[in-house]
């Protein structure tokens, strides 16, 4: 599949001292589908949900946020769900700097990047992008990790480590697909843009942990959506949040804000954002991705008959938040009263028909006049209120009407998972620090407040600062603190995971 680039801007930026009143942008491109001909099918939309659920079940099993700053993206691009895809980002590691572009996955914990080593590692891209090899010998600050450390007993979720006779630390990743990754342990720097104050830039890095891959298995090995590597947002203690953070160069916490109009688009932080209308609910302790307590579902403010227990988090059961899923997947339980009572609501304005699996109804007026809202309430009192665009999705014309149907998928036994589909056109807080999640309705055009959480929370409008390399020594001379930017370009494609 061909996919276009659109290039798009924004910052990824970090506080290193305590007060400063600033915004940073990142670079972003995006590879997706367009609409028409080129529209992808619910069906694959599906598939490629199936593929990274199967590998999210296999990987189940007090204070400030730290010190450090604020990363955002401020993203740009369609949001059609029709044009699903996830992000990559370049980033540059190794001495002498070399650029890397590696897909962001907030369902696995490590980065990873081909080695020149690879055997079998892709040679080009269709998404338009270079593709680069590490090169461990080439990096002058380049170590492998040994055996010995204690990177190496890291539970990393969907990863087995090992010791080679190499006395290198090794890992095997699975996906869920199929597909796999092996390779050995690397610590070498990453490249940031140092922001000082509003205006300028100046060159930093950190040394972190990552993967060299000398094999690639399944879709990972296709040359259509190859990208170097990809770059875990995972709560693990090896991903590049928690490595960061341990330290004091970024804050414990990420948020993001999912444009869901026609544009598209959004912002990515390394960092709070503040909203007074954010409600919270508990993160379920030790779990490997992102579990919290659903209790309740409600249409029209009426609660459903729903037994609270079929949300009850088990080894094979609850409810997962994840960006990197497309749709929305419900327990048998919990969707048919959901779908039967949205049905009701509107049976004396359009008849509902099934279409691929799906319940849908055809309009000739807006869903808004029509369509209920649907809550889901959490632990703890917090409700994430559902306006009918973020549970229905748009799937063409019929007999000259829009054909709209439910984007919750049933799912017969196993997780419930709360993707894009619910998550856009919100505030969504990934707390680490206080191990909670918390979200609030937003324009996601709009600029956002961030909060560096030091001995008082100071903000950061994050969409308008104007960077220029013009004045870095002059500033570097005159402010007290700084904010550490990583630059990136991020690309959204229909993927593999």
């Amino acid at each position: 599949m061909r996919c276009s680039l659109t290039a798009v801007v924004f910052v990824l930026a970090t506080v290193v001292a305590a007060v400063v009143d600033a915004g940073v942008l990142l670079p972003l491109e995006r590879a997706v589908p367009t609409t028409g001909s080129r529209r992808v099918d619910v069906e694959y939309l599906r598939a490629r949900d199936r593929a990274r659920h199967a590998r999210i079940l296999r990987g189940s099993g007090g204070g400030g946020y730290g010190g450090g700053g604020v990363v955002d993206f401020s993203v740009q691009g369609t949001s059609d769900l029709s044009s699903a895809g996830l992000y990559f980002t370049k980033v540059k590691m190794g001495t002498p700097p070399k650029e890397f572009n590696v897909q962001i996955d907030t369902g696995s914990d490590i980065l990873w990047v081909s080695c020149n080593t690879c055997s079998n590692c892709p040679q080009s891209s269709g998404l338009g992008i270079e593709l680069n090899y590490f090169d461990t010998v080439g990096s002058s600050t380049a170590a492998l990790v040994p055996c010995s450390d204690s990177i190496c007993a890291s539970e990393v979720q969907g990863a087995a480590a090992e010791c080679s006779q190499a006395n290198q630390c090794s890992y095997t990743f699975q996906y869920g697909d199929g597909s796999g990754t092996t390779g050995y342990y690397v610590s070498d720097a990453i490249y940031f843009d140092m922001i000082l104050g509003q205006s300028s830039l100046a060159n930093s890095s950190a040394t972190v942990v990552f993967g060299c891959s000398n094999y690639l298995s399944g879709e990972l090995t296709k040359s259509d959506k190859a990208v170097d590597g990809i770059i875990g947002f995972g709560p693990g203690p090896l991903s590049v949040v928690s490595q960061l953070s341990s330290r004091g160069i970024t804050p414990k916490v990420f948020s993001h804000c999912l444009k869901g109009d026609g544009n598209g688009g959004g912002i990515l932080v390394l960092g709070h954002i503040l909203d007074p209308n954010i409600v919270y609910t508990p993160l379920l302790p030790s779990q490997p991705h992102y579990n919290v307590n659903l209790q309740g579902i409600s249409v029209n403010g009426q609660p459903l008959s729903i037994n609270a227990d079929v949300f009850a988090t088990s080894a094979n059961r609850g409810t997962i938040v994840d960006s990197g899923t497309t749709l929305a997947y419900l327990i048998q339980e919990a969707y048919d009263p959901l779908v039967n009572a949205i049905t009701t609501a509107v049976s004396q304005s359009t008849n509902p028909f099934i279409s691929k699996g799906l319940q849908c109804y055809l309009l000739s007026t807006s869903i808004s006049d029509i369509f209920p809202q649907v809550s889901l309430n959490f632990e703890g009192g917090a409700s994430m209120v559902l306006k009918p665009e973020q549970y229905l999705m748009h799937n063409g014309v019929m007999d000259g009407q829009s054909l709209w149907c439910i984007g919750f998928e049933k799912v017969q036994e196993g997780v419930s998972i709360l993707g894009d589909l619910v998550l856009k056109d919100k505030v969504i807080i990934y707390d680490l620090a206080h191990q909670q999640i918390g979200w609030a309705n937003y324009d996601c055009s709009s600029p956002v407040n961030v909060s560096v959480a030091t001995s008082k929370d100071e903000y950061i409008n994050a969409r308008q600062t104007s960077v220029s390399g013009a004045d870095i020594g002059i500033l570097s001379k005159l402010l007290p603190v700084s904010i550490v930017a990583l630059s990136v370009h991020i690309a959204i494609f229909a993927p593999f995971l």
